[in-house]
């Protein structure tokens, strides 16, 4: 799926990898390149994955370190394909300290609401939580724009592309469809960023017109 942009920003400043999400997608690289190493490998799966708060592995660090930790090639090259083509396009709308706190915002409530509801007895890995997140953000700030699916190729607005993929993780999570696939984590990064959009006063593109 690809959406197509209108060059418009309040930031006078336009680039398709702005500095924060450049940086995160080095970084989950890196630790995805280390989390196949054996040396480190165990290390970094015992300390940096998010262990439920009964397991006797759990560290609160691990409500951040775990968004940087995948499980598979199509489990990081999503995620990273879905941070860099949302997430450019709000990074460069909001500005990159607003941006960074946001994710990593919702990347902590992801997890928090995870632990809560849908936890289970297994560790958790991935930057989902936050990337729903930022898909979130997506459709609050561009509503209108369209967004092109692979399958059907049709455009859809971003706003309802939003919703029909918050509505499919709250079926699955009330459901337990696809198990092992954590849905209260993504529900809990889109209901984090709705609620800190709210909270600041965030206003969609659509208003500066």
């Amino acid at each position: 799926m690809n959406y197509q942009s209108p060059q418009y920003s309040p930031n006078t400043q336009f680039s398709i990898f702005p500095p924060a999400v450049k940086h995160l997608l080095i970084i989950n690289l890196l630790a995805f390149v280390a989390l196949s190493t054996p040396v480190v490998s165990e290390y970094l799966f015992t300390y940096g994955a998010l262990w439920p708060i009964d397991s006797g592995r759990f560290g609160v660090w691990q409500l951040i370190s775990y968004m940087f930790l995948h499980a598979g090639f199509g489990h990081i090259f999503f995620n990273l394909f879905a941070l860099w083509m949302f997430g450019q396009a709000i990074e460069n709308f909001w500005g990159t300290n607003r941006f960074v706190l946001y994710y990593f915002l919702t990347g902590i409530g992801a997890a928090l609401l995870h632990m809560l509801i849908g936890g289970g007895g297994a560790p958790t890995l991935g930057a989902s939580g936050a990337v729903y997140g930022i898909l979130l953000a997506f459709g609050m700030m561009f509503p209108n724009r369209p967004i092109m699916l692979l399958f059907p190729p049709i455009p859809i607005k971003a706003k309802y592309f939003v919703a029909i993929f918050g509505a499919i993780e709250l079926v699955s999570g009330l459901t337990r469809t696809n198990s092992g696939v954590a849905h209260f984590a993504h529900l809990g990064g889109m209901l984090v960023g709705f609620i800190l959009i709210k909270y600041w006063g965030l206003k969609s593109e659509d208003s500066y017109y």
